[in-house]
């Protein structure tokens, strides 16, 4: 039977649909300027076997590095997937009003196998999948007396 190798395994995780990260922004669809919109996401999980030259290959993909695309040009690398509010990891604060962004963050995983049970491996290369864009409209909060007041 042949060997399994490196190569092989890399075609294989090109081929196989890797988890793309869903952003989560706080708050969601609508943000002011010049204050912190807060970014995080849930780290994809990937651990699938294949059969691969009649060999069963574990194939694991673990998240090594995020990529934040904020929607204004500005972008942030990170080895964590952030918290949600309170803990703001990854914020951003945006600078023009009345503008809708698309902000998005990738994920680099580093992937491991093992063949037939045997000891792990891991690939040299990195694979990235670019997760989906989000909406988020920036707005200018303006102040105002409020009533009654003098």
């Amino acid at each position: 039977m042949p060997a399994v190798t490196a190569g092989d395994v890399l075609r294989e995780v090109r081929r196989l649909p890797l988890p793309k990260a869903q952003l989560a922004i706080q708050p969601s669809d609508r943000t002011l300027v010049n204050l912190d919109t807060v970014f995080s996401t849930t780290a994809p999980k990937f651990d699938r076997t294949v059969t691969i030259l009649g060999q069963r290959v574990r194939i694991i993909a673990k998240p090594t590095r995020y990529a934040w695309h904020f929607g204004d040009g500005a972008t942030l690398t990170t080895a964590t997937p952030g918290r949600p509010y309170p803990a703001m990891d990854i914020t951003h604060q945006y600078t023009k009003a009345d503008q809708t962004h698309r902000p998005r963050v990738d994920v680099t995983f580093s992937i491991s196998y093992s063949v037939d049970g045997g000891p792990t491996q891991s690939l040299a290369q990195t694979i990235t999948t670019e997760g989906p864009a989000a909406s988020l409209t920036t707005r200018e909060a303006t102040p105002r007396r409020g009533a009654g007041r003098g």
